[in-house]
């Protein structure tokens, strides 16, 4: 049996994405990364580490064409090629926030397509190269509590995370009639300290209501840092009970 395990994660380039990255970084581990842009920091602390790191540089707004790659990649790897396998879906984008009446319609299909349709893609890609490998299989969201409670001016964004959400709840069902069905999670990491959190309290209160509360948050001190929150969200795919709960939060105990 192979020990070197395989973690598929979008979204590394920057905020928690980043820190997860660099935490996966483990000598017997193949981190892939699927961003936008390649990272020279990441590339750097993956030598230094003595890990296996690739780097695919894929607007993820062109879900489809990461889709095949991965299923392409993951056929030529092979079934015996790793002790586990593991998708993070964490790739995520807040479109211009204003009431969905002053929306532009490409900035919200960029926001649905990042947000929903990529993980939907790369998930039934994941699980479709990888059903015959006898080893353990997990697929994690990355999901927001905003998906979960609705907000004004976010209908892009709660509605991709509302989906995110369901979709993980099918695909449990699906997996759990396997015999070695994946264990899946839509998981909301909590409230963390990230570029986005600085566009939803930079935005006008005009165009943004729940703005004053986001910057209460951090005058606050209510904030997790990028690093802390990774290592919650690493530390819940590493329980025994994962996908028990195909949707959680980290604040769940």
């Amino acid at each position: 049996m192979p020990l070197n395990h395989l973690v598929l994660l979008t979204g590394a380039s920057r905020g928690m994405g980043l820190a997860m990255a660099h935490q996966l970084l483990r000598p017997g581990h193949t981190l892939v990364c699927i961003s936008r842009h390649a990272s020279t920091e990441l590339a750097q602390a993956a030598s230094q580490a003595g890990a296996t790191l690739e780097q695919w540089q894929q607007d993820l707004s062109q879900g489809e064409q990461a889709a095949h790659r991965l299923r392409g990649w993951l056929a030529v790897q092979g079934p015996a090629a790793f002790a586990s396998a593991t998708l993070i879906n964490n790739a995520g984008v807040i479109p211009r926030i204003a009431p969905l009446s002053a929306s532009d319609p490409a900035d919200l299909a960029n926001a649905l397509r990042v947000g929903l349709e990529a993980p939907m893609l790369l998930t039934a890609a994941f699980l479709g190269a990888t059903e015959g490998w006898a080893v353990p299989r997990k697929v994690l969201n990355i999901s927001s509590g905003l998906g979960r409670r609705a907000m004004a001016s976010q209908a892009a964004y709660c509605a991709a995370k509302a989906g995110l959400d369901h979709f993980t709840r099918c695909v449990a069902l699906d997996e759990a009639l396997k015999p070695h069905g994946a264990r899946v999670c839509s998981l909301a990491p909590g409230v963390i300290d990230t570029d986005m959190q600085l566009q939803l309290r930079g935005t006008d209160p005009a165009a943004f209501p729940d703005a004053p509360n986001f910057a209460h948050l951090k005058t606050g001190g209510q904030l997790t840092s990028p690093a802390d929150a990774a290592t919650r969200v690493l530390a819940w795919l590493e329980r025994a009970d994962f996908g028990t709960h195909p949707v959680a939060d980290v604040r769940d105990t």
